[in-house]
């Protein structure tokens, strides 16, 4: 059977609800991740959320005095719906990765368990440093489908999906690799059987 795309099982999980199951469940990690790189930015930024579901990193980001714009993008169409009924004004595209450019390039992208979803997650890397940062701006990646996560290996095969798999420290070669500078790599969130979220970050 031919593997579904994952736009389309997003796009299901929106109609049914799981979306705020999403956001409950990647809080932590997102407010670990957010915490580790708000301080290494500028007084005033602009930011991106890349696979932004229903907006709701978008919509933390916007209430920060700090961030002048914060905008998401999504290839599921139901996600990108529901941040535009949740957030009428806010700045939310549909469009699909990895094609799609920002238009002007931004200090921090952030993207909460997305690269893996694509069929080539390190080639990635180097666009999203070369066509989505401004110089000096900061990316900051989570990620829970990852070698050392055990409890993880197995959501491929049973969502039918593709999901790319690499170590910690292959994600993290990726990163240099594609000209991150000051690249670092941690695990927050673990517990019994759950290895944590990977927490990615480089410079531009």
């Amino acid at each position: 059977m031919a593997q579904r795309a994952a736009t389309d099982l997003f796009s299901d999980w929106a109609a049914s609800g799981r979306d705020e199951g999403m956001e409950k469940g990647h809080a932590a990690s997102v407010e670990a991740m957010l915490e580790a790189v708000l301080p290494k930015l500028n007084s005033e930024f602009t930011a991106i959320d890349v696979g932004c579901g229903n907006g709701w990193v978008v919509r933390r980001l916007n209430a920060l005095d700090a961030c002048k714009h914060a905008s998401g993008v999504d290839g599921a169409k139901t996600m990108i719906d529901k941040a535009h009924t949740l957030d009428p004004e806010g700045d939310y595209t549909l469009a699909m990765l990895p094609e799609w450019r920002p238009e002007a390039p931004v200090d921090l992208v952030h993207t909460m368990e997305v690269l893996y979803y694509l069929e080539d997650p390190m080639g990635f890397l180097e666009t999203l440093r070369e066509a989505w940062l401004n110089d000096g701006g900061w990316a900051v990646i989570g990620v829970d489908h990852y070698a050392e996560n055990e409890a993880c290996h197995d959501w491929s095969s049973s969502l039918n999906v593709h999901m790319a798999m690499h170590s910690m420290d292959a994600w993290a070669e990726g990163m240099n690799k594609a000209g991150f500078r000051h690249v670092k790599a941690f695990q927050t969130g673990a517990k019994d059987g759950w290895a944590g979220t990977l927490v990615l970050m480089g410079q531009k």
